[in-house]
C-alpha cells in the first residue's frame, strides 16, 4: 500500500474528503518527526511506539576500496516497537 491508497482508505473509513485525509496524515507524520527530533517517544496505544535511538560511531570498510578503513559517525535513527493489539491482530 502506498501513501495515495492509504489516504483513500483513511478518507473512506473516517468519512473525510481526500484533502482532509491527506492533511491529517501529513500532520501526523510531521508531529511524529518533530517529537523524535526532540528526543521524545510517540506511543499510539494498541498500535506501537516510535522512539529515537542512537547508533554509536563505529569503524567500517569503504566498499569502493575494501582495504581502506573508514569511521562511521554516531547517528540518531527511528525505532518502531509494535503494540500488543497490532501483534495479536497479525497472529490470527
Amino acid at each position: 500500500m502506498n501513501k495515495e491508497s492509504l489516504i483513500e482508505k483513511l478518507a473512506a473509513e473516517a468519512n473525510l474528503s481526500k484533502k482532509d485525509a491527506e492533511c491529517s496524515l501529513e500532520s501526523l507524520v510531521k508531529i511524529i518527526i518533530s517529537e523524535l527530533k526532540t528526543g521524545n517517544s510517540v506511543t499510539i496505544v494498541g498500535f506501537g511506539t516510535f522512539s529515537p535511538r542512537k547508533r554509536h560511531a563505529r569503524g567500517g570498510v569503504n566498499p569502493q576500496k575494501p582495504t581502506e578503513r573508514i569511521q562511521i559517525p554516531e547517528v540518531v535513527v527511528p525505532k518502531f516497537k509494535a503494540g500488543k493489539t497490532l501483534k495479536d491482530a497479525l497472529k490470527k
